[in-house]
C-alpha cells in the first residue's frame, strides 16, 4: 500500500473533523508534534504559556490518559502541538484508541514527531539517562494496522533526527515494547537484554509506526527509570519521579529536533 493510500484509509472523515479543529486552535496547519510520557509533562515548562490548550479528552475518539505521571492536556505553541499523557495498550482498548492522536495530528499537517517516554533498562546505565531511540522491537503482537498495510519501517526512526539528538543524549540504543501491565519476569529480562534490546516500555512503538506510515519524520526519546535487573521490585511512582530528573535534557534534546 502506498503512502497516499496510508492517508486515505487511516485518517477517516471523523479523524479529519477533528483534525481542522486543530487547525483552527492553531491558526493555520500544524508541522510538529511533541508526546510527553510518564513523570515528563514538566519538560518543556521553559517554553512559557501555549497559544492554546485543553484536554485531550475534548477531542473526539481520543481518550483520557490514565497512567500515573500522565495529564489529560495538550497544548499548541506556534505550529508545535504537544501531549501531556497518551492512551497505552495495557488499558484494553486496543491499538485503535492509542493511535488516534497521532492521525488527527496528521490531518493536522503535522511532518515531524518527537515521541518520549519512561523505560525500564537492560543495560548497566544510570538513572535519568536519556536515550535516543534507535531501533525497535515489537514484542506486543499487536499492530496499529489491519489488512494489507505491507509498509517498510527499516528505517522508521529517522535517521537525521538521531544523529541531532545524540548530540545531547546520554545514550543511543534499543527499545522494546511489551503489552503490559506487569513488568517483565528476571528470564524474559535476559532473553531481551541477550536479543539486543537495550530499554524496555509499554508504549511509543504502535504511535511511531502510525506516523512513519502516513509519512512523518519520527525521533523518539527514552528515559531511563528503572534498572530492571536491580534487586527489588518496581514502584510505578518512583518511576514517575525518577523520569523528572530528565526534564532538562530532553527540552534540549526536543528542541534541536525540532529546528532542524
Amino acid at each position: 500500500m502506498e503512502q497516499k493510500d496510508f492517508y486515505q484509509h487511516l485518517i477517516t472523515a471523523q479523524i479529519a473533523g477533528v483534525s481542522e479543529q486543530l487547525k483552527s486552535q492553531a491558526g493555520g496547519e500544524l508541522k510538529a508534534l511533541v508526546v510527553l510520557g510518564s513523570g515528563l509533562v514538566d519538560a518543556l515548562d521553559s517554553w512559557g504559556d501555549p497559544d492554546y490548550q485543553g484536554r485531550l479528552s475534548e477531542l473526539s475518539g481520543v481518550l483520557a490518559p490514565v497512567a500515573d505521571g500522565h495529564l489529560d492536556k495538550y497544548a499548541i505553541f506556534g505550529k508545535t502541538l504537544v501531549t501531556y499523557g497518551r492512551t497505552h495498550l495495557y488499558e484494553g482498548h486496543g491499538p485503535d484508541p492509542v493511535t488516534v492522536l497521532p492521525k488527527i495530528a496528521v490531518g493536522a499537517g503535522v511532518k515531524r514527531a518527537v515521541l518520549c517516554n519512561a523505560n525500564g533498562c537492560l543495560r548497566d546505565w544510570k538513572l535519568g539517562d536519556v536515550m535516543a531511540i534507535s531501533d525497535h522491537a515489537n514484542f506486543t503482537a499487536v499492530s496499529p494496522f489491519s489488512g494489507t498495510f505491507f509498509t517498510d519501517i527499516w528505517s522508521l526512526w529517522n535517521p537525521q533526527l538521531l544523529a541531532v539528538a545524540q548530540q545531547y543524549v546520554q545514550r543511543v540504543g534499543t527499545y522494546g515494547i511489551l503489552r503490559g501491565p506487569e513488568y517483565q519476569t528476571p528470564l524474559e529480562s535476559r532473553i531481551l537484554r541477550d536479543a539486543g534490546v537495550d530499554c524496555v516500555g509499554m508504549s511509543t512503538i504502535m504511535e511511531a509506526l502510525t506516523l512513519h506510515a502516513l509519512g512523518v519524520e519520527v525521533a523518539g526519546l527514552s528515559v531511563v527509570s528503572d534498572l530492571s535487573f536491580a534487586p527489588g521490585s518496581t514502584d510505578p511512582s518512583a518511576v514517575v519521579e525518577i523520569a523528572q530528573r530528565a526534564n532538562a535534557t530532553l527540552a534540549q534534546a526536543i528542541n534541536a529536533i525540532l529546528a532542524v
